[in-house]
């Protein structure tokens, strides 16, 4: 297979960006915008310093080490055709684990003039119900306490910051990349909070030198696993220990709030914008609420890839109506964006064979997931006396794959859901099905003064344990 490859010489480019959580999504999207960007010698001071702060990083690490930092991405097409990148943009890696100085260093360096983040939807460490940052956190403490010695993400930007204001190496931009709604007003919140409660005069000092961006992000990237790795590898006919692939469908919205100056990201199809909320109002409330609509119920009736599930008319025609009834009424389409277009865009994305994106990587910390994907709309339906049919039976399902953890062709499973609470874990071990409206991805709105919605949840509640995830599925669609 051909392979596309960058023909900028590694030797002159600086890095200029510094980003937090070097995962496949990260290596998918912003490096390949930024990738593409260095073959233009006046933007070359923009290459990234990659920086990994968790035990469980090393083995990415390690792989990406071993190549000296370049990697495979394989970009898989709807039409079947796919393309292979080699991506060179990832110019340094920090591991803070071994190497926590390094770290400090860089986001004090002057030549660095942004941050980015990949630190998940519940990586930002704020309350699901207020919002607000979670001081008492154990590790969050040993950081407010130790800020030479941190183990938070939080912690380490602060430190790092607070050296940079020490040597005056200016101001700098911290720009989430993260599903968020508002990412950049959330990023903010989590690292002044931290900021203001370890040191006031570097809190007065990011007011006026650190920007917060918001951002939309939207590409379809899968988990790696070793399947995947030696059948990239067979495709490309590259022995790349870290390979990467990806839908064909990108977006990247940026607000221009830049204190630092930017890399022309615009030259290769990122969009900036003053207001990104049209934006990211559209993706969360279709494309994500759609993953995580289709997730649960997909896998209760034994599907493990969403291409798999796309094939299932009952599945297919949930998420359409969940698209076209609940969803669209609350979403005004961005300018220039026309939304039937993008809804259907979307079908054709889920069922994309040769991403086979995993229903497990849509199922996981759905805690995280909930409270910004399903539950601000779900909030509106119910304000508005909409039918809430969709929402009850999700709900329902949530329940049970937590609860029951076996599918409807009797094979077990494990779930992954690292932000549940000791609280939540007893709502779900509950028999009173009415008890699990209390979780915490819920609290947003008291689900159980909804009659309607209430009542109709407990149907589904019993309806799927009496007769299986597959005919109640198709009692709503048809």
């Amino acid at each position: 297979m051909n392979i596309i490859t960058y023909h900028y010489d590694s030797k002159n480019i600086q890095t200029g960006i510094l980003h937090i959580g070097v995962g496949n999504f990260h290596r998918a999207h912003q490096q390949f915008y930024t990738n593409a960007l260095l073959e233009d010698k006046d933007q070359q001071q923009w290459g990234i310093c990659g920086v990994c702060l968790l035990p469980s990083d090393e083995k990415i690490v390690k792989s990406l080490r071993s190549q000296d930092l370049d990697y495979t991405l394989t970009i898989c097409g709807r039409d079947g055709s796919d393309e292979v990148h080699r991506i060179g943009s990832l110019q340094e890696l920090i591991w803070g684990v071994e190497d926590p100085k390094a770290v400090i260093n860089k986001i004090a360096d002057s030549s660095i003039k942004i941050i980015t983040l990949t630190i998940t939807e519940g990586g930002y460490n704020l309350d699901k119900e207020t919002g607000a940052f979670i001081l008492e956190d154990e590790k969050i403490q040993h950081d407010l306490k130790n800020p030479n010695t941190p183990k938070t993400v939080f912690g380490f930007a602060a430190e790092g910051l607070r050296q940079r204001k020490k040597k005056n190496n200016g101001s700098i931009t911290i720009l989430s990349c993260d599903n968020l709604q508002h990412n950049g007003n959330t990023a903010k919140r989590a690292f002044t909070s931290f900021i203001e409660a370890q040191d006031k005069d570097l809190a007065e000092w990011v007011k006026t030198n650190v920007t917060f961006p918001n951002s939309m992000v939207d590409r379809i990237t899968p988990a790696t696993a070793l399947e995947d790795i030696q059948r990239l590898n067979n495709k490309s006919g590259v022995e790349d220990h870290a390979p990467v692939y990806c839908e064909d469908f990108t977006q990247w919205v940026i607000e221009d709030h830049f204190i630092a100056g930017r890399p022309a990201w615009e030259r290769t199809g990122v969009e900036f914008t003053e207001d990104v909320t049209a934006f990211e109002n559209m993706k969360l409330s279709l494309l994500n609420a759609s993953h995580t609509l289709l997730s649960y119920p997909s896998f209760l009736k034994g599907y493990r890839k969403v291409d798999q599930a796309m094939e299932d008319k009952d599945i297919v025609k949930l998420v359409r109506d969940f698209m076209d009834i609940d969803i669209t009424p609350y979403v005004p389409a961005p300018e220039n964006t026309d939304l039937e277009k993008y809804k259907h865009t979307l079908i054709e994305r889920f069922a994309n064979h040769s991403v086979s994106d995993q229903v497990s990587r849509l199922c996981f910390d759905g805690v995280s997931k909930f409270p910004v994907y399903i539950m601000p709309n779900l909030g509106k339906m119910i304000k508005d006396g909409k039918d809430i049919t969709r929402e009850a039976f999700l709900t329902a399902s949530y329940r049970h794959y937590l609860k029951y953890k076996t599918d409807e062709k009797g094979h077990s499973f494990e779930t992954a859901e690292p932000w549940l609470t000791a609280d939540d874990e007893k709502l779900i071990a509950s028999d009173n099905a009415f008890d699990f409206l209390n979780l915490s991805p819920f609290k947003s709105i008291d689900l159980r003064d909804s009659s309607k919605f209430a009542s109709s949840y407990i149907q589904f509640v019993d309806k799927i344990k009496d007769q299986g995830i597959s005919p109640v599925l198709e009692s709503i669609v048809k």
